[in-house]
């Protein structure tokens, strides 16, 4: 028989998620919004280090809404990540904003002093820089301290991408507790999950009640439908809510996991010629992806050579982001780019991470890579 397909980070689902749907489901809040999501708005918050959390149907919403409320128009420049993901430049588009994509470091996360130079350049020209977009890569929180400095000295807000982050940290605070608010994602191969869903998360008071407003089609407190701006159907159902509840309260579980499969990738291509484990090991990441970066001068195979290899035992992995800069529906778009997240890209594999992994599918992942690790056919 066909053993199952491993997939690179699947949803980590039990017992005490099906028992918090049903009790969902039983209570009759089926429709959006209801006791569920008031009480994971709460629990959420509290884990991210915020005073308000507010649910949403996607992390790209929180994104879009954010940059609304954070007064991005058509015409402004919004500076972010070139390593990330699409969602983070497409949601800068729908507001008429332009994205300016900035390099990484070697962490893959934004180069602060490249952001700066981005900053000076933009200012000098006349551009207005209406916000910046970090994004913490892989579940490794980028430079926060450096960033809202660079940030603060042109006058500008962040708004931190933390879709790849929830549990992770920066100097000891939470990763999604940066910016003057930030957007998480809880699609189905995030560090937890809600199926889909998202939150911005914030200090803001008036911030948080204003996204939640526009994420509700903007409905003014009347008994009729009365709308006077463009609202948004962004709210996450009460069912999920639920999910999310019972996720969170096993996070840590699950980044432990996560960390386990980190070190075990890493004693697994220690000493392997060319091959090295994407990032330092750290007690503040929360190790969402595990990668390797392979040098192919140096190994004798590609990242490509091992991913095809993994496909042939029905084991997914993928490589790293693709960075926006180098994405066709971003062609022309302004970059301030030194190479290395074009490297990244080229050398970069995620390898399977998921805190659902079972010791025999751990095993499995190593039989695929063994001639890889083990001084095989195809090492050397």
């Amino acid at each position: 028989m066909t053993e199952p397909r491993i997939f690179l980070s699947a949803p980590d689902v039990g017992q005490e998620e099906e028992d918090a749907l049903v009790r969902a489901f039983r209570s009759n809040w089926i429709a959006p919004l209801g006791p569920e999501v008031d009480a994971f708005e709460a629990e959420l918050a509290a884990v991210c280090g915020r005073a308000h959390a507010v649910a949403l149907a996607s992390g790209s919403a929180a994104l879009h809404l954010g940059l609304l409320v954070l007064g991005v128009q058509p015409g402004d420049v919004v500076v972010t990540a070139t390593m990330t993901f699409a969602a983070t430049a497409n949601t800068i588009t729908y507001t008429g904003a332009e994205p300016v994509f900035v390099d990484c470091d070697e962490t893959g996360n934004i180069d602060p002093d490249m952001l700066a130079e981005a900053l000076d350049t933009l200012v000098a020209e006349g551009r207005r820089v209406a916000a910046i977009v970090p994004v913490d890569l892989l579940g490794k929180a980028a430079d926060h301290t450096r960033i809202a400095a660079v940030a603060a000295a042109h006058g500008v807000p962040v708004l931190a991408d933390a879709a790849e982050s929830l549990g992770a940290a920066h100097a000891g605070r939470p990763a999604p507790s940066y910016g003057v608010a930030a957007a998480v994602s809880f699609n189905g191969n995030k560090i937890m999950t809600t199926s889909g869903g998202g939150a911005l998360v914030t200090d803001d008071a008036a911030l948080a009640e204003r996204v939640r407003y526009l994420a509700t089609q903007a409905r003014q407190p009347v008994v009729h439908y009365e709308h006077t701006d463009i609202g948004y159907n962004y709210r996450l159902s009460n069912l999920l809510a639920a999910l999310g509840r019972a996720q969170l309260a096993r996070l840590e579980a699950m980044i432990a996991r996560r960390r386990e499969l980190r070190t075990h990738y890493r004693e697994l291509f220690a000493g392997v010629p060319g091959v090295t484990v994407f990032g330092e090991p750290s007690a503040e990441d929360n190790c969402w992806l595990s990668s390797i970066l392979v040098d192919p001068d140096v190994a004798g195979f590609t990242a490509e050579d091992v991913r095809l290899a993994l496909l042939e035992d029905d084991i997914e992995a993928r490589p790293l982001w693709k960075p926006m800069h180098l994405q066709p529906v971003f062609a022309g778009a302004r970059a301030f780019v030194n190479g290395t997240s074009q490297r990244l890209f080229e050398t970069g594999l995620s390898l399977p991470s998921g805190s659902v992994l079972t010791d025999a599918e751990v095993a499995r992942v190593d039989a695929g890579l063994a001639p890889f690790t083990r001084g095989g056919v195809r090492h050397g």
